[in-house]
């Protein structure tokens, strides 16, 4: 069936996407915060990236069948798929914690845990609000929040590598922690990614 010009469908799957997101990277905060076991809290993570993944199809599949779509159908495609390589990178960095089975963790895995959750709060809000672009400021304001933290992830990010290079003598829990270390900043620089081509849409719809 062939979608009416302007349907809100679009709207409606960013807002879904952004809510599972966040749902997400809340799950990869509490393997974190509280590693209990952790097959099952990454088998959690992974079915919230399938269900990302899920509605990222939704979204190509609408816009091959959309005649007229509401925003520019690039700025569709790019902002469905960057928020979809957020949980890609999170799911990543999950599936290395279990794999890897590290049940002693880092106060920087936290620290990048919390920064993620916080940048996808600011996403979901600045998705759930480019319906209306007719209030400009405040969608520009989550924008301008997820760049700061990714910043702040940066610096977690830098700061990690330096610990873990000057007191962990196990070459090989160098590099398991490097790898996640750089999913989770990874993840952020999507977020801010994601932040970039709203923005854009802010600008050209104003």
């Amino acid at each position: 069936m062939k979608l009416l010009p302007n349907d809100a469908s679009f709207f409606a799957h960013f807002e879904q996407h952004g809510r599972k997101t966040v749902e997400g990277c809340r799950a990869f905060l509490e393997m974190v915060e509280a590693p209990t076991d952790l097959e099952a809290q990454a088998g959690r993570v992974k079915r919230i990236e399938h269900e990302c993944d899920e509605i990222t199809h939704a979204v190509v599949a609408a816009l091959h069948k959309t005649f007229i779509t509401p925003i520019d159908r690039n700025d569709i495609y790019r902002l469905i798929t960057r928020m979809d390589d957020i949980m890609d990178l999170v799911e990543a960095a999950a599936d290395r914690l279990a794999l890897y089975d590290i049940v002693q963790m880092t106060k920087e895995a936290g620290e990048l845990g919390r920064c993620l959750v916080s940048s996808a709060e600011h996403v979901l809000s600045a998705v759930s609000s480019i319906r209306d672009l007719k209030r400009p400021d405040s969608i520009l304001q989550h924008c301008i929040e997820i760049n700061r933290l990714e910043n702040v992830a940066d610096d977690i990010l830098r700061s990690a590598l330096a610990r873990l290079f000057r007191e962990e003598k196990d070459a090989i829990t160098v590099m398991k922690w490097k790898e996640i270390y750089e999913a989770l900043e990874s993840a952020t620089d999507r977020c801010e990614d994601v932040a970039n081509i709203i923005e854009g849409v802010v600008l050209e719809n104003s």
